[in-house]
């Protein structure tokens, strides 16, 4: 099987997969019956251009009989034949176990083929929700397998992806507990347990890896601890590795991986104050430079959310919340420039309930609409921000996740590349 073949396939895989929503088996429906002839028709297939566009076609006819072919084609045979042919049985248990091997997901991860999809649990939701990039196709994901009256289903959670898994954290009783969920095999999975269990802490993606550092350690029902640990998740390995502490012990704060380094950013300490510094970790070095001032203009409230932190183009951006304003920062002169308005209610919770994040060349912020319906619906807005103050914003709404019922404040929001 060529790698062409199984970057193809696994893109037009995950794509039907999400739009038959529930469906995420991967498996043709047939007919056991083997009384009547099925009509099958099989045209001849190229090995597709990675650009185009996803080329699988699967229909059903009127008689309720399935159609299985690939477009382009040069030739259009119909056969009445009993059962699928051995030669795609045969590829669609191949390509089964590619997938849950994980060999088509390294193959486009080889290949640069690799595309964003959106994780996201809003408030009412019993399960995560899985859309592509464009917010077109959605599927729900499992349900953790756990009593609904659990502690962790039922407490506040944390997620962050690395590679194809997503990874959720929470209280269970007396301990933390994480929790993985596999795309490969839509599967949920207990462990692997960080090194030092914590909550509030921050984490970034890079490819297959996670980082995570600072946040609280709790022991039992009342003693808990800010930290300044940090550690790396593989998720082609399924391990957790230390690496260096931060100078500061820190919880409630945000990360993200900029120009080869993990960037911490605010928080507070072990005395509750509000950290205007952060943090930036060089793996090659195992080390952690401390810049100060970064947040000096930041706005801090009572209620106030981690900062909402997010990287395109190798430039950083964060939502202030207290104006609704979005901002790059200025590496030379450690200093945020205004871009414009965003357009969500930010203010209000103190950017709770909000999702800002990078999807691909893009900003993503979901939450309840700043316009003038001020609807309490979930909005969906992107943009392709420029750090230039003098290009203006154009922010687009996605109108197709209008067929999706979710809350509008949003609990758990990451992007998985993969």
């Amino acid at each position: 099987m060529s790698k062409a073949y199984m970057v193809t396939e696994g893109r037009d895989y995950y794509q039907e997969m999400l739009r038959l929503g529930q469906d995420h088996t991967g498996r043709v429906r047939a007919s056991s019956s083997r009384s009547r002839p099925r009509k099958v028709r099989i045209r001849e297939y190229k090995i597709p251009d990675l650009n185009a566009d996803p080329c699988l076609d699967m229909d059903e006819e009127e008689t309720g009989e399935v159609v299985v072919g690939f477009r382009p084609q040069d030739a259009d045979y119909s056969l009445n034949v009993p059962q699928l042919p051995y030669e795609l049985e045969f590829l669609n248990k191949r390509f089964s176990r590619l997938l849950k091997e994980g060999k088509i997901f390294k193959v486009r991860r080889d290949r640069g083929v690799v595309e964003p999809f959106v994780f996201m649990r809003s408030t009412g939701d019993t399960s995560w929700t899985m859309f592509d990039k464009d917010f077109e196709n959605y599927k729900n994901v499992p349900m953790l397998p756990l009593p609904p009256d659990s502690s962790f289903f039922l407490g506040d959670k944390e997620s962050l992806c690395a590679g194809t898994h997503l990874i959720v954290t929470g209280n269970e009783g007396e301990s933390i507990a994480l929790w993985r969920y596999e795309l490969e095999t839509s599967q949920w999975f207990k462990g692997p347990a960080m090194i030092t269990p914590r909550v509030l802490f921050a984490s970034a993606t890079f490819g297959t890896v996670a980082f995570v550092a600072g946040g609280l350690k709790m022991y039992g029902d009342t003693s808990k601890e800010v930290v300044n640990g940090a550690e790396k998740y593989d998720s082609v390995t399924k391990t957790w590795t230390r690496l260096q502490g931060m100078n500061k012990r820190r919880q409630f704060c945000s990360g993200c991986y900029l120009r080869g380094k993990f960037y911490v950013l605010g928080g507070k300490d072990e005395n509750d104050n509000n950290l205007t510094c952060g943090e930036r970790y060089d793996e090659g070095t195992d080390t952690w430079e401390l810049i100060p001032d970064i947040l000096k203009d930041a706005s801090f409230s009572s209620i106030q959310s981690p900062p909402l932190i997010a990287v395109v183009n190798d430039n950083l951006y964060s939502l202030e919340t207290s104006a609704n304003e979005l901002r790059v920062y200025d590496t030379n002169a450690n200093a945020w420039k205004k871009l414009g308005d965003v357009p969500v209610r930010a203010k209000s919770s103190g950017g709770w309930g909000v999702a800002f994040k990078s999807l691909g060349d893009k900003l993503l912020v979901i939450g309840a609409s700043a316009g003038p319906s001020r609807t309490e619906k979930m909005s969906v807005y992107t943009c392709c921000p420029s750090a230039d103050p003098e290009n203006k914003l154009v922010w687009e709404e996605s109108k197709r996740s209008c067929d999706v019922q979710l809350n509008h404040f949003i609990l758990n929001c990451c992007v998985m590349i993969a």
